[in-house]
């Protein structure tokens, strides 16, 4: 049901491979990708920082609480965050960090929930270098399979690239402890949702938790090893493309054995409009991006 492609077939537009994305992104909204050049040695490196960071004390992780600023930097603590309204706050830890505008930028002063300044622990020590350049090919790889999904739908490959120039993207470490005895049915590591931005590139530990809503109704999982990438889209890339790219509900229930996983989260830059592009309307992704963030962090709810 959910397809793996070859991110290098994809690259040259081999015309077998765009097909089975054409089916996957209209049909499903979830794929894997691998030959990526992000093999599994460099996920398995980072998937390393981000444990170490998740098993410190919490006294320490504390001291880059995002509870404590304005927006979405730093480490969030378990039930922080509420995607799910008819449920419980999720049961998970997170370490968030995003794009670093440059200084003057003219975005320098817009919503912080979407362009804030970074907040790194001291431990573990190689934790921020890992971290940054991980990013940064990420976000690469995020901007081909764009690309590949542009030609699939019969546009100019490079079409969302200059969108993209200032990207409000934003990188995850998600620590799904063991589901506790005490959870009932309401509770849940995330709860069921569609993700708000553009394109979502997940890597993860192998450990199963991740469930998709297929189109039958049924939920079915969805599992990668380190080194090959789960694909899913967002609210803002399926009325981007006028329902041609399709945003899936998706959610982890948690089970016996903990799990981490690293969404890049690829969304294009604040001005972007995102409305159909034959449409009369104007949807900053911006605003769109600051909206669905104020309704999901309980210390943005707090302050909203």
């Amino acid at each position: 049901m959910i397809d793996t492609l070859d991110l290098e077939k994809l690259d040259t537009r081999n015309k077998v491979e765009l097909a089975r994305l054409q089916r996957a992104v209209r049909d499903v909204g979830f794929l894997c990708v691998s030959n990526t050049g992000l093999d599994n040695t460099r996920v398995e490196r980072v998937l390393s920082e981000y444990r170490a960071f998740f098993h410190l004390p919490e006294a320490e992780k504390r001291r880059v609480d995002m509870a404590r600023t304005g927006a979405n930097r730093g480490w969030g603590a378990s039930r922080s965050e509420q995607v799910d309204p008819s449920a419980n706050p999720d049961f998970k830890e997170v370490f968030d960090c995003g794009y670093e505008l440059a200084a003057g930028d003219p975005y320098a002063n817009r919503g912080l929930s979407v362009y804030a300044p970074n907040l790194w622990p001291q431990s573990p020590s190689g934790f921020r270098d890992t971290i940054q350049d991980y990013y940064d090919d990420a976000c690469a790889v995020a901007l081909r399979i764009l690309r590949a999904i542009a030609a699939a739908l019969g546009r100019d490959a490079h079409s969302f690239d200059t969108a993209f120039e200032t990207p409000m993207a934003l990188l995850r470490g998600n620590f799904y402890p063991q589901r506790p005895a005490w959870a009932g049915a309401q509770d849940f590591g995330i709860g069921a949702h569609t993700d708000y931005g553009c394109l979502t590139l997940l890597a993860t530990d192998g450990t199963p938790g991740l469930e998709a809503q297929v189109p039958d109704g049924n939920w079915a999982e969805v599992r990668a090893d380190p080194g090959t990438f789960i694909i899913n889209f967002g609210e803002m890339l399926e009325f981007w493309t006028e329902g041609q790219v399709k945003a899936t509900m998706h959610r982890v229930v948690g089970g016996a054995e903990e799990r981490l996983s690293i969404p890049l989260f690829f969304n294009p830059s604040y001005d972007t409009n995102v409305a159909p592009p034959d449409s009369d309307q104007i949807i900053s992704a911006g605003e769109h991006l600051t909206r669905r963030f104020n309704e999901t962090y309980i210390h943005l709810k707090t302050a909203s």
